[in-house]
């Protein structure tokens, strides 16, 4: 199994903090926002991993990463998204990576203490995503259920204005080396862009998407409100872990 982080994109909802650094380098209270996708990969025993990054600031994760060896990672490799894309067309650049393998897929401004180990362990083919239950379910990809068996997933609308549920799709996903086709398969959004939703769905037309609830603290930091949520959490777990 490997592991692909995709930190591309202008992050425009944090203008002007991103005219100075990538939105993933910004700090998530002592620790660049990247650091905290790459301990759930590492955590869950994956330390070949793949950044993804673009824009103007790219060159600012080698100085702050390095050869990933602070951090646990075995192989870090990096790639370059030349345009807004989509994280689909990111993905894709991890083609060659992959070697026909396995990956672990998570958003660069995905902060989380969640436990993906076993999930990693098990998987097998196919596509498994990780959900969480949200307040705000039109921000983010929502699940359809099955009317009939809840466990089955019908579709995934992104950021729908009428949500059929509150179950958000996390971006923390596991997909099979089908992926790479799926991306080739799809066409452009609305935005232009290829979309990781469309992908998914694809796995659900085959039958072959499952789902898991992602345990414990998850925010994706990509707004002034959610970078401050992310913010207090992990500085109250870090004073909390430090007090015992």
């Amino acid at each position: 199994m490997k592991g692909v982080i995709l930190a591309g994109g202008l992050g425009t909802r944090l203008d002007p903090l991103t005219k100075v650094t990538n939105k993933h380098l910004l700090p998530v209270y002592n620790k660049p926002m990247i650091f905290y996708p790459i301990q759930t990969l590492v955590r869950a025993g994956i330390t070949d991993i793949m950044v993804v990054t673009g824009g103007p600031h790219s060159g600012h994760f080698m100085s702050i990463l390095k050869n990933g060896y602070e951090l646990g990672i075995k192989h870090l490799e990096y790639a370059y998204q030349e345009n807004e894309g989509g994280i689909a067309d990111a993905l894709l650049l991890a083609r060659e990576f992959a070697e026909g393998d396995s990956v672990t897929v998570i958003l660069g401004d995905n902060t989380s203490d969640a436990d993906i180990s076993e999930s990693v362990k098990n998987f097998t083919e196919g596509a498994l995503i990780f959900l969480k239950e949200v307040s705000d379910p039109e921000r983010f990809g929502i699940v359809t259920f099955d009317p009939d068996d809840h466990s089955r997933i019908i579709k995934i609308t992104e950021k729908p204005p009428v949500p059929d549920s509150k179950w958000a799709v996390t971006g923390v996903y596991i997909y099979d080396r089908q992926v790479f086709d799926f991306i080739k398969e799809i066409k452009p959004s609305a935005r232009g862009e290829l979309e990781i939703t469309d992908v998914n769905n694809k796995y659900i037309e085959k039958r072959q998407l499952k789902w898991n609830e992602l345990k414990g603290y998850w925010r994706d930091a990509g707004t002034f409100d959610t970078l401050l949520e992310a913010n207090n959490y992990w500085a109250k777990k870090n004073k909390d872990e430090k007090a015992k």
